[in-house]
């Protein structure tokens, strides 16, 4: 742990140094650092599951560090800048078979790691209101969610390009290459969920636009090479009835279709397919999705009630590189409501009703303290092994942020979800997250 700790100290030191002689004022002067700690508890309870071979559980405990330096741009027409990320992961508790299944602590071949560690460095450009970035990226896009539900956050290598130039108007687009797993230290390339052969070209455009104060429209296209186009619609619309009432729209789209290899025979057999049910069991991607969601608000209280549909054809993709030899790659968010603490009710031809409820405390003078409910049903599932096949999901969530004094911005949230599904095992998962960020400067 020591060389580990020195090796991420060492890096982002010199680093530091590196720009301090050669910086404007404008680049030091702006810059920030933050120090976020992060102790997850993880137990995922699958006492069902065929094959499991006697394992009942995966239960791991884990302590995570990550240091993020954000510098300002240089003066000038174009601002030129550096952003730096470490992170370190500390196995506090695992092993006696309960790292089996794991999808936090990497695995060495014998077991769960004692530690883990990697750093993100990104080159960043300015040009008035356009920004590029170069290198280690975390998109949150409806094409790319970049995954942080476990000890560490999943990252991308690539470039992006982000502009604000025009009002109300922000436009995205970008390259990547590489993935790194929120359970690994290791880039991989990048695939779907079930294909076994690596990408290594992921390119995406898109807009976010504004109509007014409460409409805003989105389109946005990805191609993952080999394997898939998609294109996404997303409309979202929030409507203020009064003080503390509002009413909220959004639906979204999804049109996914095969590209390149996966659409022939000949590329799917060589492992560019999408797992689960597909059309004919030829592993071709061929998928539409819908959503909508509805959500009434008045203090404290917003009541959810939404429907998704994906069509027969295939599985919803989008980046899962978890099939590739890397397990610890694996673990990835999608951009659909129904992404959740289990499932993400995305199998081919699923339709599912959902409702939630959310309590903000801060309505009865307890700022800080949240909670919600939501409960899941999909049917009409179509497998492999049958169709009009079932599950449901119900998750509570609860999180305290203390508001002031010593201990300020440290957070406690707890994760409690029970799935119970026709076309895969039944799980209960428990996990317990500890966070606070400390800002360095």
């Amino acid at each position: 742990m020591d060389k580990t700790l020195s090796l991420l100290g060492w890096s982002v030191s010199a680093l530091l140094m590196t720009l301090s002689t050669s910086a404007s004022a404008d680049f030091l002067a702006d810059s920030s650092a933050t120090l976020g700690l992060r102790n997850f508890y993880f137990n995922n309870d699958y006492r069902d599951q065929p094959g499991g071979g006697g394992q009942s559980k995966t239960e791991e405990w884990g302590q995570g560090f990550m240091l993020k330096y954000s510098s300002g741009f240089t003066e000038g027409t174009v601002g030129f800048g550096v952003d730096a990320l470490g992170l370190l992961g500390i196995t506090l508790d695992s092993g006696g078979g309960r790292h089996l299944g794991s999808s936090m602590i990497p695995n060495d071949g014998e077991g769960a790691v004692d530690q883990w560690a990697r750093l993100g460095l990104t080159a960043k450009m300015r040009f008035a209101k356009t920004e590029a970035r170069y290198g280690s990226v975390s998109p949150k896009l409806p094409i790319l969610q970049t995954n942080d539900g476990r000890l560490l956050p999943q990252t991308f290598e690539g470039a992006m390009l982000t502009s604000n130039d025009i009002d109300n108007l922000t436009i995205n687009a970008g390259r990547l290459e590489h993935a790194t797993g929120r359970g690994s230290s290791d880039r991989t390339a990048l695939a779907v969920g079930g294909g076994s052969q690596a990408s290594n070209e992921f390119l995406f455009a898109g807009a976010d636009y504004k109509i007014g104060k409460g409409v805003t429209l989105q389109y946005y296209v990805a191609n993952l090479e080999d394997y898939y186009t998609q294109n996404f619609v997303g409309v979202q619309h929030l409507w203020t009835l009064g003080e503390s009432q509002s009413f909220k729209t959004d639906l979204r789209y999804f049109d996914s279709r095969s590209s390149g290899a996966n659409g022939n025979a000949a590329g799917r057999s060589e492992g560019y397919r999408v797992g689960g049910y597909s059309h004919d069991s030829t592993g071709e991607i061929d998928n539409r999705t819908w959503s909508a969601l509805f959500t009434y608000s008045l203090g404290g209280h917003a009541v959810t009630a939404g429907y998704q549909s994906v069509s027969s054809g295939s599985n919803f993709v989008q980046l899962n590189q978890g099939s590739l030899a890397d397990k610890g790659s694996g673990g990835s968010s999608i951009y659909l409501f129904t992404d959740r603490i289990l499932a993400s009710f995305n199998r081919a031809g699923e339709r599912t009703w959902f409702g939630q409820y959310a309590y903000d405390f801060s309505a009865l003078g307890v700022p800080g303290l949240t909670a919600s409910m939501v409960y899941l049903k999909g049917d009409n599932i179509q497998t492999t092994a049958g169709s009009s096949q079932s599950e449901w999901e119900r998750d509570l969530s609860l999180d305290y942020v203390i508001q002031s004094g010593t201990l300020k911005g440290l957070g406690v949230g707890l994760r409690s979800g029970e799935f119970h599904s026709q076309a895969d095992a039944n799980q209960d998962q428990t996990r317990i997250i500890v966070s606070y960020n400390l800002a360095l400067f």
